[in-house]
């Protein structure tokens, strides 16, 4: 039989995540036998010869579900059931797909690309329609929807990393942004723990005219208020600087975006949808997989004097 595409596996990778952490290449097997797959299907690669069909198919199942808080991963290259897929499972579902997990907030979010409070604006689902859709809006979605799940990969590998780590990812990040002359002169700035609220200096230019005040916090769902930016805004009247940036892998209130709209100091608060967007645009953490190229009919050169 054909492959199944990546909906149809939900249930199935749901139910083996059920019973023991799993990994992408054990679930495959299982899935091979229960949809008796042949061995020429079990090996089937994607166009790009990168990785198998089957495995990429459970890879989006895994994630889509994730998103909905059904699995999660508590090591590298692993997933496990959670209470909420569990308790699925109990109801004893006749399918599993987009349309069910869209019961869950979390999954809504993520596949519109918005938060439940900004009910004002329009939807804007990710996935394309193969319907209504032009093969360039789906190319388009397809393209956002990859983006995306990358965003939150980036994320979910930044928190179950160190806080070394972390400070060393701010520090290529500045470095490929610009700011710090070179990773040896950023190293020596960034890094040095709580300096009064301070967690590092980085040069602004080469030649260190100016420079920047760094707060970084490592949260995976810890917003970040008003009382720890005004901590840090403190800090920088203390060093009688003029700029700072404080990083966060989660998200800033409203009050602490609206606290440093009127300050005298120049702050910049970049939350985890931000600094995904920053080390994918500079290349930190991130590698070119496949690159696709589209041309055109060249209407100058058909068109005749």
């Amino acid at each position: 039989m054909p492959i199944p595409d990546y909906q149809t596996l939900m249930l199935p990778v749901l139910r083996l995540a059920a019973t023991v952490e799993q990994r992408v290449a054990d679930v495959a097997e299982c899935i091979a036998d229960e949809f008796g797959l042949s061995p020429a299907e079990r090996e089937e690669m994607l166009p790009s010869g990168r990785q198998r069909l089957l495995h990429n198919r459970i890879h989006w199942a895994k994630f889509y579900m994730s998103k909905a808080g059904l699995v999660t991963s508590p090591k590298r290259g692993q997933f496990i059931a959670t209470d909420a897929g569990r308790a699925l499972l109990a109801s004893n579902p006749a399918q599993l797909g987009v349309n069910e997990l869209k019961d869950y907030e979390s999954f809504r979010e993520f596949y519109t690309g918005q938060k439940s409070a900004d009910d004002d604006a329009p939807p804007a689902a990710i996935v394309p329609s193969s319907e209504t859709g032009t093969p360039e809006e789906q190319i388009e979605a397809a393209y956002q929807a990859v983006q995306s799940a990358l965003r939150a990969e980036l994320l979910e590998r930044i928190v179950q990393n160190s806080p070394a780590f972390f400070e060393q990812l701010i520090v290529d990040l500045l470095i490929a942004m610009g700011y710090g002359g070179s990773h040896k002169n950023a190293a020596t700035q960034l890094g040095r723990s709580g300096d009064g609220g301070v967690d590092g200096v980085i040069n602004e230019d080469r030649l260190g005219l100016d420079r920047v005040y760094v707060q970084a916090k490592r949260y995976a769902d810890t917003t970040v208020g008003r009382p720890d930016v005004q901590a840090f805004v403190g800090s920088l009247v203390g060093h009688g600087a003029t700029k700072g940036v404080f990083v966060t892998t989660s998200t800033f209130s409203g009050h602490a975006r609206d606290y440093v709209k009127h300050l005298a100091q120049r702050v910049i608060l970049i939350d985890g949808d931000q600094l995904t967007d920053l080390m994918i645009e500079y290349g930190v953490g991130v590698r070119v997989s496949r690159r696709i190229e589209f041309k055109r009919l060249d209407e100058d050169f058909f068109a005749e004097e």
